[in-house]
């Protein structure tokens, strides 16, 4: 079984400055949409998101895709080099600062171009 999220967006390509300048992904398929992206799928390291935007999943979806405009999603990511994800994110809106929680993790809570919001997250080595 795979999982793939899917983030509704506006516009697609402010996002790609995010999830593939930023954070690494790799754009593997891109859809469309006359003279802008319609559709896009981005991996990394096994991982994968799905990025569309409201007006495709208006044509994809008909009438599911009011869903598209009221749906916002959050992300919990795990990384290894938690540094290097802040390093690259940096400029990008801060939610919740960098922050150590009593479930062993180190955090950074962000908001991407479209709107979803993204934590980065690291396991705290044990002393």
């Amino acid at each position: 079984m795979k999982i793939t999220a899917v983030l509704f967006v506006d516009a697609i390509e402010p996002c790609l400055k995010f999830w593939v300048d930023a954070v690494g992904f790799t754009k593997t398929v891109e859809v469309p949409d006359g003279d802008r992206l319609g559709f896009v799928i981005l991996k990394r390291d096994g991982a994968e998101v799905m990025l569309q935007t409201h007006r495709s999943a208006q044509a994809d979806l008909s009438d599911a895709a009011a869903y598209s405009l009221t749906s916002k999603s959050s992300l919990f990511v795990e990384v290894e080099d938690f540094d290097d994800v802040v390093r690259r994110t940096a400029g990008f809106p801060v939610v919740v600062p960098i922050r150590e929680t009593f479930y062993g993790m180190k955090e950074i809570l962000l908001q991407e171009p479209g709107g979803h919001y993204v934590c980065f997250a690291a396991r705290i080595a044990q002393a």
